[in-house]
């Protein structure tokens, strides 16, 4: 008010033009005549009255101004706010637009968006985030839990309660386990992606032991098999803060209703299974999602139709098989141990640390995040898995010779050499003794004739001398060549240590010793 007595003081009674009065006061010509205008519209003069104090000379000059009778068209806030969690590129600017579209004589942008946030400031906090439909499901465990009878031994459980909640429609899940661990964990998330018909973009837990491994602000370490099961549904785990509540505030509010509307009821109620609680739920559940909310229209199933189910992502073709990742070091027999049983890998692995993805009928190897090995898995403790090729050549080619394998091949020589080769595997205490033999006679197949390796054969088994070695001196010798009258000094095994022929005895006879 000072510089509007200044302006009136140089206007009337010193007489200064406008440009003149905004260079000694420093303003603006156009305020200067601003502020004349408006004294000489509300009769004021120079000099102005002693009782006419700064708060009578502003309301003098500056009167309130009459509310305006034209009243604008109200937008449907409610739909604005369902738009807005429809789709991510809709913004207040576009139903804005669109509004003024449909009512030229609506309010201004910045008006709207200012009644819009009024409007929003009357819900519930759950419901004042814009959450995008699809966009994210809360999950957690309620405090309370429902007791579970066992029939046989009238054991008390207490049955822990799962919640799942999608952000944009309020949709709610209940789900029972006996425990927390991670099987039951990612049990009920199948469930409620198959209950939903879909699948969320995020998923948001607590730091729930099953679930985060290592409770981080900003890296948060995610459980390997739960991971796995977000990669096979398509979507992505993003654990709540630790120690920020605001973070979950949805399931927060979910656990409450559930709590209120769902288990409450069932107080009462006495339960020998887990599907008896389901079963006693599902209506239960079915209600809730059904009731009208309060503050806005609609209910949690009818936004979930609207909003929710559309923008969900399709759920897989095949459901998720439970499995743990565990770690293992390869032995120097190329196998691994895993609950009692072994299973091996290429044996360039020996000595190496790998992962294993234990499933329910499956045992997966990974090195470097590569998978190596896949078995069937194996029951009880102490037997060996092994796959042929995990094995050396040499361990390979062995294990591919059987005895009946090893005598088909000496039959196709000829009959004696068959014969001599069963020879061979009957005379051993175990037929494996007798392969490196048999193995030996298809090396001489190689270096001989087929006709010489038969008569060196028949002749070994004449002198009853059935191994390798004879059969590789007769060939050597050329005696496999020579008449039956010239083979008379040999009717004893040629590879008997102890044998020294004829002569020897003679020489002995007769005093002399060799």
């Amino acid at each position: 008010m000072r510089k509007i007595r200044d302006v009136l003081r140089l206007k009337c009674g010193l007489g200064r033009s406008h440009r003149e009065i905004a260079a000694i006061l420093r303003i603006s010509h156009s305020t200067v005549g601003s502020y004349v205008r408006r004294a000489r519209e509300a009769g004021v003069s120079w000099p102005l009255p002693d009782e006419l104090d700064d708060r009578r000379l502003e309301a003098a000059l500056y009167p309130p101004t009459p509310p305006s009778r034209v009243r604008r068209p109200e937008p449907d806030w409610a739909w604005v706010h369902r738009e807005l969690a429809r789709h991510k590129g809709v913004t207040l600017q576009l139903l804005w637009l669109e509004y003024r579209e449909a009512h030229p004589d609506g309010y201004q942008y910045s008006r709207f968006c200012d009644r819009y946030r009024q409007w929003r400031g009357r819900l519930d906090v759950v419901l004042r985030q814009v959450y995008r439909a699809g966009e994210k499901a809360f999950v957690d465990y309620a405090g309370s839990t429902v007791e579970v009878t066992d029939r046989r031994t009238g054991e008390v459980q207490d049955a822990k309660v799962f919640v799942g909640v999608l952000a944009a429609s309020n949709h709610t899940f209940v789900d029972v386990t006996l425990t927390r661990s991670l099987p039951d964990w990612t049990a009920s998330h199948v469930r409620m992606f198959e209950f939903w018909g879909g699948v969320p973009e995020l998923v948001i837990p607590d730091n729930e032991k099953a679930a985060v491994r290592r409770a981080s602000r900003y890296e948060p370490d995610v459980n390997r098999t739960y991971h796995d099961l977000a990669v096979h549904y398509g979507t992505a785990v993003l654990p709540a803060r630790p120690r920020s509540p605001q973070d979950k505030a949805k399931v927060e509010a979910a656990v409450q209703n559930v709590g209120r509307w769902v288990l409450a009821p069932l107080r009462n109620h006495r339960f020998f299974s887990l599907s008896e609680v389901r079963e006693a739920i599902a209506p239960l559940l079915a209600a809730l999602n059904e009731r009208p909310f309060q503050k806005t229209e609609g209910s949690r199933r009818s936004l979930f139709e609207d909003l929710d189910r559309p923008a969900l992502k399709p759920l897989p073709a095949d459901r998720y098989e439970y499995a743990e990742w565990r770690k293992a070091r390869v032995n120097i027999d190329y196998h691994i141990q895993v609950d009692g049983r072994f299973y091996s890998v290429p044996h360039a692995l020996a000595r190496r640390e790998v992962e294993v993805r234990l499933g329910t009928t499956t045992v997966e190897i990974f090195h470097k995040h590569r998978r190596v090995a896949a078995h069937i898995r194996g029951r009880g403790k102490g037997g060996y898995t092994t796959d042929p090729g995990h094995m050396p050549a040499a361990h390979r080619a062995h294990l591919q010779w059987t005895p009946s394998r090893l005598v088909r091949w000496a039959r196709k020589t000829g009959p004696e050499t068959a014969a001599f080769a069963r020879k061979l595997l009957e005379t051993r205490p175990h037929p494996e003794q007798g392969y490196r033999s048999c193995l030996g006679l298809m090396r001489l197949a190689r270096a001989y004739p087929a006709e010489r390796l038969e008569a060196a054969c028949r002749r070994a088994l004449d002198i009853g001398a059935h191994s390798y070695k004879s059969v590789k001196t007769i060939l050597s010798a050329g005696l496999d060549q020579a008449d039956d009258g010239d083979q008379q000094a040999l009717s004893l095994p040629a590879d008997h240590a102890h044998v020294r022929g004829p002569d020897y005895y003679a020489n002995s006879h007769n005093g002399k010793e060799s």
